[in-house]
């Protein structure tokens, strides 16, 4: 909405227009392809202002007025990244009996900047961004390396994520104990593959879940004993 009003207000640019723009942008950032040997994420952020700004007023490319945009859009997106305080309260208690991961794909700068923004480092026993690895989700080699970094084994891990293609086939080409999808619309069929463990509406409804995992295993464990007992 800033970006919005700027546009009308310093570069007298109407509503429509100034929301068609912001929509092509958003659309540029869902197809976006980053590679960090070529251009900085910055610099390829800009020229999607620049080329939004050009296909929807036309006219010379204004690389100044897709700067000022990008630079206004992306400190108000950090201004509103923020965990909410029954999630800080979740991950809190969760800590004290889990050790806990954050793993994110993408640009390093950009992720550590929301990182930092939505101060969630406290909740965490580490934290792993895509760009500083030789591979991102779903390469197997980023999930063993956060195993590694919480000295655990893949099959004592459980991946928790809102994307099937990265988050939840990658915790299946890493072999680890679980995959728990959050879907949070819940409308996307249950028969899409990669097909996950776990389904969950809300990340607050997985205490709940872990703690029904791990009575499903406590209950094979008890079983098993009892075959052996009875032989």
């Amino acid at each position: 909405l800033k970006v919005v009003s700027a546009l009308q207000s310093k570069h007298h640019c109407g509503e429509e227009e100034a929301r068609v723009i912001c929509d092509k942008v958003q659309a540029k950032l869902l197809k976006e392809c980053h590679d960090p040997a070529k251009m900085c994420i910055t610099d390829l952020r800009i020229s999607h202002w620049q080329e939004a700004i050009q296909e929807t007023m036309g006219g010379e490319a204004n690389r100044s007025l897709a700067a000022e945009c990008y630079f206004l859009w992306k400190t108000t997106r950090l201004q509103h990244l923020t965990l909410a305080e029954d999630t800080r309260g979740m991950l809190t208690e969760l800590r004290k009996v889990v050790r806990l991961l954050l793993v994110t794909n993408g640009d390093k700068q950009t992720q550590r900047e929301k990182i930092e923004a939505c101060a969630c480092q406290p909740y965490f026993d580490a934290i792993v961004v895509g760009g500083e690895q030789k591979e991102e989700k779903p390469a197997p080699s980023i999930f063993h390396y956060c195993c590694d970094l919480l000295g655990v084994q893949p099959a004592e891990c459980v991946m928790v994520g809102d994307s099937l293609d990265t988050d939840i086939q990658g915790g299946l080409n890493a072999g680890l104990k679980a995959t728990v999808w959050l879907n949070k619309a819940m409308t996307t069929p249950l028969d899409t593959s990669p097909v996950p463990h776990y389904v969950i509406s809300s990340v607050l409804d997985l205490p709940a879940l872990l703690q029904k995992m791990d009575h499903k295993i406590n209950a094979n464990l008890e079983n098993d004993h009892m075959i052996c007992s009875n032989e």
